[in-house]
């Protein structure tokens, strides 16, 4: 479910600190009910989501179709991400969280870890289009447990980030989040059963 963007900024998150030109494009409740200590669970499922072999066909379709295009068009290239166009906001962490594990790699994505807290886990992305990070948060719920919330926030590189931004926002509230977190919360069940 869609939250709205305090949920996130009312938040004393971390990833505050380093992002202040970046701007929030979506927070979402992700369906991972559980205790105090279930936080790297949810990184580690996270981490491993590939979209390439998400149960949604329109998922599926979307991620072909922009690696593709990005392939075609010279967006993801060795030469067009972090430490290249962009760099990473690796060199903006204070010693404290420069000291701080990653967390895990991702599998799939292409997505660098850039701290993991007890509570709070960072990962970015950059590419022709713009630079991005992801946030997942564990927060407390309404039932006395806890549940994972993601924030994507985003720098578009100029006009063509910009434009690729507006084009694509559709497609991330109606055809790519929902199914993926579904997929998610079904990884989370099949996890807490084991």
């Amino acid at each position: 479910m869609r939250l709205a963007d305090s949920a996130h900024t009312s938040r004393p998150w971390r990833i505050h600190e380093l992002t202040l030109d970046f701007r929030l494009e979506d927070v979402w409740a992700l369906p991972t009910p559980g205790g105090p200590d279930d936080f790297p669970r949810l990184v580690q499922l996270t981490a491993e989501l590939d979209p390439s072999q998400s149960s949604s066909s329109a998922v599926r379709a979307l991620f072909a179709i922009r690696w593709k295009v990005g392939e075609l068009l010279g967006w993801d290239g060795a030469d067009t991400g972090l430490g290249s166009t962009v760099p990473t906001l690796r060199d903006r962490l204070p010693a404290d969280l420069r000291g701080a594990p990653s967390g895990p790699e991702f599998d799939a994505l292409p997505f660098t870890p850039l701290y993991l807290l007890d509570r709070e886990w960072a990962a970015e992305i950059a590419n022709r289009t713009m630079h991005g990070v992801m946030h997942l948060g564990w927060v407390p719920d309404e039932a006395g447990g806890y549940r994972g919330q993601m924030a994507v926030l985003v720098k578009p590189n100029g006009l063509l980030g910009r434009g690729y931004m507006a084009a694509i926002k559709p497609f991330r509230h109606q055809v790519v989040y929902p199914p993926a977190i579904r997929e998610l919360g079904r990884a989370w069940l099949r996890t807490s059963r084991t």
